[in-house]
């Protein structure tokens, strides 16, 4: 019998584990396989072009029956087109990140959607409390991709947000195991968001290419780059090296935006270009060895997390 959380009642689905809508990772293939696992799956609409979020979600309404949400970061430039196409096909659940969340979340809400926000530290915590989001994922600075400026790391980061807030809360950055499930809800989090794992299965749409450099990482193999930019995590490789030597020669802003170009991130993670492309992932790659289906990593993660709390040391 597994017990309800916040997180579950809130999404009516089975396990609060929520899959990350990763850029060039979360296409319908890996969202609905998530959702029909009993978790939340995840679009990544940051980057789809307008007409290819919607066939994502057409073909999600196909491939489950399910709870599913699509995640769009505020930043994308043709952010009204893809809200209306939201509304237009009826998402149930919104996730939105990188930008404040009083910009959308109202409309959202008019419309019935669920709405949470992505958020790094408890500043923001409070102005999702006041633009009426549903739930907070608070993500740390283990987490791959884009990331917090403070650089907060999970396990600080989900009592702050907890201490902040009464909303429900779900702890991301670092989370690819039973155990790790375990000790952000032990530090109050209501359920978890998990993308590196993912993003390294058999449904993600990234490269395999891409999966199979960031499984052979090691500890250390990532590190937050471009800060005068927008953080962002990322695997050593060629371009990662380009960008260390640019930063640590005291590179201006526009001569890093020059060296970023356009394309970085999809000609890594989507096109497999190892050598010149954003590889982000998240430090828990570390952890991660095999390249498995959905189904597996599910049944992986619910064993590990009860033999973990069924073999805590009581004191």
């Amino acid at each position: 019998m597994v017990k309800r959380s916040r997180i579950t009642e809130l999404f009516d689905i089975e396990y609060p584990i929520i899959q990350g809508g990763m850029v060039w990772c979360s296409g319908w293939r890996l969202a609905s396989a998530v959702s029909n696992e009993g978790g939340l799956g995840l679009l990544g609409a940051g980057s789809m072009h307008p007409e290819v979020l919607r066939e994502h979600i057409q073909k999600m309404k196909q491939a489950t029956t399910r709870p599913w949400g699509v995640n769009v970061p505020l930043l994308y430039p043709q952010i009204e087109e893809l809200m209306g196409i939201i509304v237009e096909e009826g998402v149930k659940i919104v996730f939105t990140s990188a930008g404040s969340p009083a910009k959308w979340t109202a409309h959202l809400k008019q419309h019935g959607i669920t709405v949470v926000h992505v958020i790094a530290n408890s500043r923001f915590a409070r102005k999702c409390e006041e633009a009426g989001v549903d739930a907070i994922v608070a993500e740390g600075f283990e987490a791959g991709g884009h990331n917090g400026r403070e650089e907060t790391t999970t396990m600080a980061l989900i009592p702050l947000i907890r201490k902040t807030t009464k909303l429900p809360v779900i702890a991301a950055g670092g989370i690819g195991s039973g155990a790790q499930m375990l000790a952000a809800m032990a530090l109050g989090a209501d359920g978890v968001q998990i993308g590196s794992l993912f993003a390294l299965s058999e449904e993600s749409s990234a490269h395999e290419a891409f999966k199979r450099y960031a499984l052979a990482s090691g500890e250390g193999d990532t590190l937050l780059q471009l800060k005068q930019l927008a953080p962002v995590r990322l695997l050593r490789n060629r371009f990662f090296e380009e960008v260390q030597k640019a930063e640590q020669g005291c590179a201006s802003v526009e001569e890093l935006k020059a060296l970023l170009g356009r394309g970085r991130a999809k000609k890594g993670m989507f096109e497999g270009d190892l050598d010149e492309g954003e590889l982000e992932i998240g430090q828990v790659a570390a952890l991660i060895d095999e390249l498995r289906p959905v189904a597996a990593i599910f049944t992986s993660l619910l064993a590990d997390y009860r033999s973990a709390r069924e073999t805590l040391p009581l004191l």
